[in-house]
């Protein structure tokens, strides 16, 4: 991928410093960005390409190249896309819209380039906020997270769900690692899944933190997940009881009043992803900035500047050699905060050095 990024220079040479540098940061062409808000990103597992779901009701699939990202694919949902996730295989992705369908492409049959036709059905009666690919007894599944308050699972081999789960909220946030499934709802309810057992919840808590939750993503042991709220906090969970005292929260997304010590300014967390080889994992907020962290030496590893919006979306590549950011509105302040200046950048930032590998001798988990 050196390619893309100039050579891959270190993005900092000096160890002690914990400030990022996003000067090397690659932007996609705005002639190929969406015309609205991204919702959702995601690397494909076996390739270098990223879908990217935007409120403009497409889904965008970029591939990277060396002489940069470039439009790939592109397909059309019944309404606002929010949210989109590849099979394990690669060949497949899926999209979740506002309409309740589901919108789905198999790449191993569309063509080498273009638009392309997805699959359409019925998934919900609301939304679908999440979507997330899993294994089981050899099977691909679908999961598919709604604000009609259920999870459905699906085979695809019919019209039906194989199986729904009864949530006690409507979804916000689902992620999926190995066998563990967590569904974050309103109301700050948390529902953890053995995917084994798909069709039971096998505990649910009361989120951690006081305000609504915004995002949930999966350790990459599967172990447990972190947290994201609207009020700047992270929170880093385990399944088993036998950890609760490796749980812990913290503050973050935060500006300092200039003027006053005593007054901050709090932003939403709203994207938290796990890097897929060292476990560390990044927050992004509506602050528009990012930040590497090593949870097992609770430390912050880099810290990076504004880039001139919220950040709605990041996600690492299969190698972690690749974050992508969205920037664009987050809604947080409704449809009266919006307006046609308000930028929308999709950023690609080599990870470089040790950017995100844990600090000697932290615990790996």
């Amino acid at each position: 991928m050196s390619g893309i990024f100039g050579g891959g220079a270190s993005a900092s040479t000096t160890a002690p410093s914990t400030t990022g540098d996003t000067s090397k940061d690659v932007e996609v062409p705005q002639s190929q960005l969406p015309e609205d808000s991204i919702s959702d990103l995601m690397f494909n597992p076996t390739n270098d390409c990223l879908a990217v779901a935007s409120w403009d009701k497409k889904v965008r699939i970029y591939e990277m190249a060396n002489t940069g990202p470039a439009g790939k694919w592109l397909f059309a949902c019944k309404n606002v896309a929010l949210c989109c996730a590849w099979s394990k295989d690669g060949l497949r992705l899926a999209a979740g819209d506002s309409d309740g369908f589901i919108n789905i492409v198999d790449f191993s049959t569309s063509p080498a380039t273009g638009e392309v036709t997805p699959l359409q059905f019925k998934a919900h009666e609301q939304a679908v906020k999440c979507i997330r690919w899993f294994q089981t007894g050899g099977k691909d599944y679908l999961a598919t997270g709604s604000w009609d308050k259920t999870v459905k699972y699906w085979d695809l081999q019919t019209a039906n769900p194989v199986a729904t789960l009864q949530c006690a909220e409507r979804v916000y946030s689902m992620d999926v690692k190995d066998h563990l499934l967590v569904v974050a709802t309103a109301e700050r309810h948390i529902h953890m899944v053995n995917l084994n057992d798909p069709s039971k919840i096998y505990k649910t808590i009361t989120s951690p933190l006081k305000w609504q939750t915004r995002v949930v993503s999966c350790f990459a042991d599967a172990s447990g997940f972190a947290v994201g709220s609207i009020e700047g906090r992270c929170a880093i969970q385990y399944v088993e009881d036998k950890d609760t005292s490796l749980n812990f929260s913290f503050k973050c997304h935060r500006q300092q009043d200039p003027a006053n010590r005593d007054i901050a300014k709090v932003y939403s967390v709203n994207a938290i992803s796990f890097h897929p080889q060292h476990g560390t994992f990044s927050t992004a907020g509506s602050d528009g900035t990012f930040h590497f962290w090593d949870k097992d030496a609770k430390h912050r590893l880099k810290g990076y500047p504004e880039v001139g919006g919220s950040i709605t979306a990041t996600g690492f590549s299969r190698n972690g050699d690749i974050f992508a950011y969205a920037i664009s509105y987050d809604w947080s302040k409704g449809f009266a905060g919006n307006n046609p200046t308000y930028p929308t950048k999709l950023k690609l930032h080599p990870v470089v050095g040790d950017e995100c590998k844990p600090r000697p001798g932290s615990k790996k988990r």
